[in-house]
């Protein structure tokens, strides 16, 4: 989503009723969308406000169709406490990544289910064949999910930094023409909805504390291995950009363990590093992706790609331990799961063995939200926007 300017005087003015009232609203409906079902007793206590005030904001709630009540809770004394849950049909959202070698799109409910999938793998795609792939598909995709395109609330779009300057193996030249495409732009046609636009990494960290791990840890580290590798940083609940919208970019940091000067880590710790690694090794990305059955040859290079990653991975991982200190490191992207888990539980020994090194280590570990992390984190943009907390919610509009 299009930040405002990192450089803006901050903004030391109070709320207002209208924004309070908003903002806790925002807030009661995401305590039901993340811990429900949950009775209004309970909503009290998880969000500090008062009996009445609950009443009344799931009164609105109810009536705006985005709760609905779901049965009693028996074992209590006199007359069971209702339960209120969010109505996965309540709206619905769209999800796209763009990446150097694939394009995802998602049809989201409300619940965060993915109701149904568009993926090709395609390498250096450029706009207007990413276009066209989008016109193509969101009609049929409504039609097979019966979804009534006026429950539709917006699109989210979740695209690496730099996407076409990065220079990774085998990028066309013309592919540099991402780099003065508006990409909102893309996706106005065929419905006019609005458009979020976001880092792939930024998107998948904030889908997975929407929908994953980030529910049980409020302070987080996300290491997206997509074509390249990216990193998003959620710390108190809050997604952190950086004075530039930069955070998280562990990939360009640089490779030590006996590696050519200079080498970036992404370098090997990425699907192209893996795709590049197999090559030269007699096997193909294809051997180890999606339903594959590797045969022995191309076990051996994966284990041989994992331990090397994994090494890898430690610089950035003692960075991120000493300078941030999160509750945990989660690991995820398009890698195959059985892959990303070997990575996390190897990259985990590695930093147990560093601890005395270290004033604290986070554990690694693989994320709720894996292959379509991008996709379905930028769905939950649109979400975000219009009905969940934010940050500055409670901050007045400048005069």
């Amino acid at each position: 989503m299009t930040a405002t300017s990192p450089r803006e005087r901050p903004r030391l003015s109070g709320t207002n009723l209208e924004r309070a009232a908003d903002h806790n609203q925002r807030v009661t409906l995401h305590g039901i969308r993340v811990l429900g079902p949950l009775t209004r007793v309970e909503l009290a206590g998880l969000t500090g406000l008062t009996g009445p005030a609950i009443a009344n904001i799931t009164k609105r709630l109810l009536q705006d169709g985005l709760i609905e009540e779901a049965g009693q809770r028996r074992g209590g004394r006199g007359q069971p406490p209702t339960k209120l849950v969010v109505r996965a049909d309540a709206c619905y959202s769209i999800g796209i990544n763009v990446d150097r070698d694939h394009i995802t799109i998602v049809l989201v409910d409300f619940s965060g289910q993915t109701l149904i999938r568009v993926s090709e793998e395609v390498n250096f795609a450029l706009p207007d064949h990413v276009r066209g792939l989008y016109r193509r598909s969101i009609r049929n995709m409504l039609r097979k999910a019966k979804v009534d395109v006026d429950k539709l609330v917006g699109i989210g779009v979740a695209v690496p930094d730099d996407l076409g300057l990065v220079d990774l193996p085998g990028r066309p030249a013309e592919y540099a023409t991402w780099d003065s495409v508006d990409v909102a732009d893309l996706f106005s046609e065929p419905l006019r909805l609005p458009v979020f636009v976001e880092n792939d990494a930024a998107a998948a960290a904030m889908g997975e504390m929407q929908l994953g791990l980030g529910q049980k840890n409020n302070s987080f580290f996300y290491i997206l291995i997509s074509s390249g590798l990216g990193g998003g940083l959620v710390v108190d609940g809050s997604y952190l950009r950086g004075a530039d919208g930069r955070s998280g970019e562990l990939g360009f940091m640089r490779a030590a363990n006996g590696t050519a000067p200079g080498e970036q880590v992404q370098q090997m710790v990425s699907l192209s590093g893996l795709a590049r690694h197999l090559e030269r090794n007699g096997c193909h990305l294809a051997d180890v992706m999606g339903d594959a059955d590797p045969d022995a040859k191309a076990q051996a290079c994966v284990a041989a790609w994992i331990e090397d990653a994994a090494q890898r991975l430690t610089v950035p991982l003692d960075a991120i331990n000493c300078l941030i200190n999160p509750a945990a490191v989660l690991v995820g992207g398009r890698l195959p799961t059985t892959i990303l888990e070997r990575l996390a539980e190897r990259a985990n020994e590695l930093m147990r063995a560093r601890a005395g090194l270290l004033p604290t280590v986070a554990p690694v570990i693989r994320a709720a939200l894996s292959e379509d992390a991008p996709a379905v984190g930028a769905a939950i943009l649109p979400f975000s926007h219009f009905l969940l907390p934010k940050q500055g919610a409670l901050w007045k509009a400048s005069a």
